[in-house]
């Protein structure tokens, strides 16, 4: 089977939830096979099930006065935050076995950041769901957030690449862990700018891991895929 991968460059963060919510209505009526989008996004924290108004200590409005949205969405996890100079992965496959599912993310997050010489990553989901994601020692380097409806995923993982994603990150409680500190690969290896690298050995590791075939698909071709679903579904 075909993994569609569809590299959308940077885009609003509400345009990529409208469209992940329309691919996941086709997807799960078979209209689509198994689809990853990867993309930037402009700034915004997003604040998932279980989070907390303390995690943004200083306000909507002041994080909008600093040119960053807030947005509250449906997946799991607590508040974090999405820049340009991050990778953000959208898979919306069909799933059996929810925390498989993770583990494949982290695996495959922790493989192509070992590529870069950060060999020390590791995922930590089997620590408990607060620890879900990558981390370098103490510090955290990727986060996983999913929701999953009629066995298909929504949401997914992203991966600070550039240090331009990092001082954000101190202005709340990032995934609601007080007191733990974000990296970069930038920060961890001195060279800036790898995110089509990392993007590229990211989802080649999961089509790889979900055992399909990547297959790379221009958004065009994917919304003419959608508009021809019936309007009942999408």
């Amino acid at each position: 089977m075909d993994l569609w991968s569809v590299h959308l460059g940077r885009v609003p963060y509400r345009e990529a939830l409208d469209l992940q919510q329309r691919l996941r209505a086709a997807r799960r009526h078979d209209l689509i096979p198994d689809t990853i989008l990867t993309l930037e996004h402009d700034p915004v924290y997003t604040r998932g099930r279980r989070s907390d108004p303390a995690e943004l200590p200083f306000g909507d409005a002041w994080y909008a006065e600093h040119g960053i949205d807030v947005v509250d969405v449906d997946r799991g996890g607590k508040v974090t935050y999405h820049g340009p100079g991050q990778l953000i992965a959208y898979p919306i496959v069909k799933i059996d076995d929810v925390m498989r599912f993770v583990g494949q993310l982290e695996d495959a997050m922790v493989a192509a950041l070992r590529e870069e010489g950060i060999t020390k990553a590791r995922g930590r989901a089997a620590d408990g769901r607060d620890f879900t994601g990558v981390w370098v020692g103490d510090d955290k380097i990727g986060s996983i957030g999913l929701h999953i409806s009629h066995g298909v995923t929504m949401h997914g993982l992203s991966i600070n690449i550039d240090d331009t994603t990092l001082e954000p990150f101190t202005w709340i409680v990032p995934c609601g862990l007080g007191g733990v500190a974000m990296t970069s690969v930038e920060r961890l290896t001195a060279r800036r700018g790898r995110i089509d690298c990392v993007r590229k050995r990211v989802t080649h590791g999961l089509a790889d891991a979900l055992g399909e075939r990547q297959r790379l698909v221009t958004r065009d071709r994917l919304e003419k895929a959608l508009a021809a679903a019936p309007s009942t579904v999408v």
